[in-house]
């Protein structure tokens, strides 16, 4: 409709803003209205369930179908919005499902873990086609340590989806053959010269310092209309390629062309979409100053937008831009190319792109393997070596400043983790456990009466609860689950034991009552004063020559004075208090309860190095400490954590304090007495 508009251009305008407009909103209404869940990448909250917290109606149908139409709405928008996230969390979901229902013929399937993880590595690969890539790339992002056993059935599964995903854009004609997603036509004998890796180099380093933060209340339709309105071609968009969608500025920016060359003259054959990128009255350089520029703050306000979207590749074109201006600066700088050992090597500027977009993805994720993708998109290895140096020192620089995209969205959301330790932090090795622990801790024993177990479960919300052998020795049995006690407690006072217990004859003749032992006079037939209740409470009935005689219900029922219906219910609410306060005061019949026999134990003197190990390898949210089989504290993920960020805040505070030569310095670590309690 845009093209067919060319004679007036507020038409042109409103075809142009109109249509992702309503695409967004209608993305973000219906993922609001099916499933909250669908918003966003998906990768950070897949991350925090592969480490053992349980978010719920994460990997549902309705969290599927919100996904998969949110997703294709938004894409069709043409907002600098990505895929990849959304695609690992579709296919997540897919492999939780199908292990629910294959479950049920063979218990292989229970291990949600490592289903989940091969179906991140199937999102990535159908993403862009890329099986290698895509397994290595979903290990780096999910995992922290990773189960080598997975690799073969990541690679077969990941390998079947991108073929899959190729086939069909054979089948739907997008492409002749199965090929690379994004195919470079780079030189292979001389693809670059190493007096170039300086500037490979450079792209890798400049290109993580760059960093933005922005609301994440924005109104969709309202970010829809600025974004839209900037890249009008018409109007400011022509500066800035406005009119190319996401993939068609990856393949021009990624071309065999030098625009710096050609850039006044006539379009030589074979240029096609990248003719956008030249514009008579502005410079190469400035058009892709401004394309990288605007497209920074672009996608950074598209995430914010409630919508399913991912960030891989928005950034992937970013450092592609990035990239493609390094090279054009390099092409200008050495027109005739350089020269070294009698060979001239000519300037590249696409194979620039290619590194800058490897780099910066890698930067953003913390990954290295957008490496390995990098080389499945474009099909050619050529730059493999300047490649891999942008990538490793754009990682060094980004771990070095801040975590990752992912982790900066599950500290933003307030989800569960445990950040790293950093590298060369001596003081990690200095703190022990008993440092750390809470000593204050909640535990039973088999001497503990229902009453305390009542107060345990009213005055905490611990999952599991310790079980040691006397209050006096201390010595660790086991834990218990929390819905095992809560269970316990609700069966030891339920209606159902009391009246099994009064059909035993476990209660007292004196508590029972006959109902029928209530005997009413008819006020039809009564004495003078008809009104006059004769009741008695008797253990038996006694017969009695008085008129008309009704049992309790027939006379409750038949709405006599609601005095005396009160009076009954309140003796017998009596009666069940004093019986419940006589059960409350029982010792726990632990025969009767599941003890987790085992529980995860350390030692006082484990360090944090090895405690933070073992939290992040076995995905534990809790752990006893004991001293010769004697509980003497807990420690739980939110002390690992606390005392990790500590740590990082010490040795920062230090550094400056040293730089500055500060006089005063301050500083405390959190109080390991305090009565907070830990959350397994």
């Amino acid at each position: 409709m845009f093209g067919e508009l060319k004679e007036n251009v507020a038409l042109q305008y409103l075809a142009w803003v109109s249509y992702p407009i309503i695409l967004i909103v209608f993305a973000s209404f219906f993922c609001h209205l099916v499933s909250p869940q669908a918003i966003g990448s998906g990768i950070p909250e897949l991350k925090t369930i592969l480490r053992g917290v349980v978010l719920k109606e994460y990997l549902t149908l309705k969290a599927f179908v919100a996904k998969v139409i949110g997703l294709t709405a938004g894409l069709g928008s043409g907002m600098p919005i990505g895929k990849e996230g959304p695609f690992v969390h579709i296919a997540s979901i897919c492999a939780a499902v199908l292990s629910r229902v294959m479950s049920i013929f063979t218990g292989v399937y229970e291990v949600k873990i490592n289903i989940l993880t091969v179906g991140c590595a199937v999102g990535v690969g159908c993403c862009f086609g890329t099986p290698l890539g895509g397994v290595l790339f979903s290990i780096e992002v999910t995992s922290t340590y990773f189960a080598v056993r997975n690799y073969w059935r990541g690679y077969f599964a990941a390998t079947f989806s991108a073929f899959i995903f190729r086939v069909l854009s054979v089948w739907n004609k997008d492409s002749v053959t199965i090929t690379a997603l994004f195919r470079t036509n780079f030189r292979m004998d001389f693809p670059f010269d190493l007096q170039e890796l300086p500037a490979f180099a450079i792209i890798g380093l400049v290109i993580t310092s760059v960093c933005v933060c922005c609301s994440r209340l924005i109104y969709p339709g309202a970010v829809t209309l600025i974004i839209a309105s900037f890249t009008f071609p018409p109007g400011f968009g022509q500066f800035m390629a406005g009119e190319l969608m996401p993939r068609e500025c990856i393949n021009s920016l990624f071309d065999n062309f030098t625009w710096t060359k050609i850039s006044g003259s006539p379009a030589p054959p074979g240029l096609g979409r990248s003719a956008a990128w030249l514009h008579p009255q502005v410079s190469v350089f400035v058009i892709l100053l401004l394309f990288f520029v605007m497209k920074f703050w672009m996608s950074a306000v598209s995430t914010t937008m409630p919508v399913p979207s991912g960030a891989f590749m928005p950034v992937f074109t970013l450092g592609a831009a990035f990239g493609r201006l390094v090279g054009e600066i390099m092409a200008t700088l050495f027109p005739n190319g350089i020269l070294f050992d009698g060979i001239v090597y000519q300037i590249l500027p696409g194979g620039y792109a290619v590194i800058g977009a490897a780099a910066m993805t890698g930067a953003v994720t913390h990954t290295v393997s957008t490496a390995v993708i990098c080389f499945e998109l474009t099909g050619q290895i050529s730059h493999i070596l300047p490649m891999m140096v942008a990538v490793i020192l754009a990682n060094m620089v980004a771990q070095g400043l801040q975590p990752s995209l992912y982790d900066s969205i599950i500290q933003v959301k307030k989800l569960p983790y445990l950040p790293e330790l950093g590298i060369g932090h001596i003081s990690k090795y200095n703190i022990f456990v008993e440092d750390i622990m809470v000593k204050k801790i909640k535990f039973l024993s088999p001497q503990s009466t229902y009453r305390e177990l009542n107060d345990l479960l009213e005055s905490t919300s611990l999952k599991t609860i310790p079980l040691v052998d006397s209050k006096e020795s201390m010595i660790l049995l086991g834990s218990i689950e929390r819905c095992e006690l809560q269970a316990a407690l609700d069966w030891c006072l339920s209606a159902e034991r009391r009246v099994y217990n009064r059909g035993e004859g476990v209660s007292s003749p004196g508590s029972q009552v006959n109902w029928e032992s209530f005997a009413f006079v008819d006020e039809e037939v009564g004495e003078e004063n008809g009104d006059e209740v004769r009741g008695v409470f008797s253990h038996t009935a006694f017969p009695r020559k008085t008129p008309k005689r009704t049992s309790l219900f027939s006379f409750c029922f038949a709405q006599r004075p609601k005095a005396v219906c009160e009076l009954i219910m309140l003796y017998w609410g009596v009666q069940i208090k004093a019986w419940e306060e006589e059960e409350l005061e029982k010792p726990i019949d632990i025969d009767q309860i599941r003890v987790d026999p085992s529980p995860f134990q350390l030692v006082e003197r484990t360090s944090l190095h090895k405690t933070h190990t073992l939290f992040s390898l076995l995905g534990l949210s809790h752990a006893y400490v004991t001293s010769i089989g004697k509980l003497v504290g807990v420690v739980a993920l939110k002390e690992v954590k606390i005392y990790r960020l500590c740590l990082h805040a010490f040795l920062h505070t230090f550094y400056h304090v040293l730089v500055c030569k500060s006089k005063s310095f301050c500083f405390s670590l959190p109080a390991p007495e305090s009565n907070r309690g830990f959350d397994s």
